[in-house]
């Protein structure tokens, strides 16, 4: 199954195919990346190269305008090639899309951040995670501080799971403010004194994301501080739907990588390839339907969280297609490993890092259990 079917705009074609064009380079160094424990820094250079980081930026501030659905497309191709330089870019993605679809900055600060992200190929995460809060989407308290003393903000602490750390030119950094008891963000700028990372990430999966811990001691200007975090948000958030689209990525390249195997080997105590055997065929089957059950599922939700009239309606939803595409990633690529069998297993076999990879997103947000509780108190409170 391709993307074809839900291909809706030229704009989207255009774009899907200019990422083809990159597919070589961009396979070739995320396998490197994975086997050093590396950073595919030139993938994120040619994806500059073509604006990508402009992608979510609405056109009224210079950007493509693209919406979530037309990201999706965009993230799940760039995910085939390869998943840590797909997830690390989706971070900013996602991002920017909330960000200026929300607002969440004065217009002033968000025309400032437009202009770096056309003019001088910006690039952000949010720092969030750190050691002593675990997940953020659990409610921890930062352990980050910021101190606004002799007018500047004084911000010191540690993030974690920072992906995108050596590209990141720009921070949106969490930090606890005493005086206020409340949290903020602010922005910093990689180059600032006092802001160094740290080479801690060591994984199984995703290992070229590089999500290193990035330390802070730094002083910053009045206008750093750009948000307070009063309240947990209560608008949905469809931009993080970046996340599965990632994880779709992953398991059509394991299926592509499968159905090549079982069409061309050929074991001597067969006379014909292993594709014509009916318990392959099951394994085949049994792909076909979870990626299209998927691919759906995702983009159904992406459509109408993107409508006026249905947004509201999507809450659980977005939770709901999260878990059903990487746990269903998770099966495809056990079942391509099944057809392929034990050469799946070799370390330079695609399918090898498939594996580690897709366990990742067991890890990122919303986590399974949080939306099987949100689904069955909604149902509940329904009955």
């Amino acid at each position: 199954m391709t993307l074809t079917p839900f291909i809706q705009s030229t704009e989207q074609r255009n774009m899907i195919a200019q990422l083809h064009t990159l597919k070589e380079v961009i396979q070739t160094r995320g396998a490197e990346a994975d086997r050093t424990n590396g950073f595919p820094a030139d993938n994120f250079e040619d994806l500059l190269d073509i604006g990508y980081n402009t992608l979510t930026l609405p056109k009224a501030y210079g950007g493509k305008g693209f919406g979530i659905y037309d990201m999706l497309l965009c993230q799940e191709t760039l995910a085939s090639f390869d998943a840590a330089t797909a997830l690390s870019i989706g971070w900013h993605l996602g991002i920017v899309g909330d960000l200026y679809d929300q607002k969440f900055w004065d217009e002033d600060t968000l025309q400032t951040f437009a202009t770096k992200i056309t003019d001088e190929r910006a690039l952000t995460n949010r720092l969030l995670s750190e050691a002593i809060t675990g997940s953020p989407t659990r409610g921890g308290r930062p352990g980050t501080q910021a101190v606004f003393l002799d007018g500047k903000w004084h911000v010191k602490g540690r993030k974690s799971f920072a992906s995108l750390s050596y590209a990141t030119t720009h921070y949106i950094t969490s930090a606890w403010i005493e005086d206020k008891q409340a949290i903020g963000y602010f922005i910093i700028p990689h180059a600032t004194a006092g802001v160094s990372i740290e080479e801690t990430w060591d994984m199984l999966g995703m290992r070229g994301t590089a999500s290193h811990d990035v330390l802070f001691d730094v002083e910053l200007p009045e206008e750093a501080f750009v948000e307070w975090l009063a309240a947990p948000r209560t608008k949905a958030n469809g931009w993080m739907l970046h996340i599965p689209a990632v994880y779709l990525g992953i398991a059509q390249a394991a299926r592509d990588y499968a159905l090549q195997f079982a069409r061309t080997y050929q074991p001597n105590s067969l006379p014909h390839p292993i594709g014509e055997l009916p318990h392959i065929q099951d394994k085949i089957g049994q792909i076909e339907l979870k990626l299209k059950t998927s691919r759906h599922f995702l983009y159904d939700v992406a459509a109408k969280f993107e409508k006026p009239e249905t947004r509201d309606d999507m809450t659980l939803e977005l939770g709901a297609a999260k878990h059903i595409v990487v746990n269903n990633a998770l099966d495809i690529v056990d079942l391509a490993m099944r057809i392929v069998g034990a050469q799946s297993l070799k370390a330079d076999s695609p399918l090898n890092r498939y594996y580690r990879d897709v366990r990742a997103g067991l890890s990122n947000p919303p986590m399974d259990d949080m939306t099987i509780s949100k689904l069955a108190k909604a149902a509940l409170a329904e009955a």
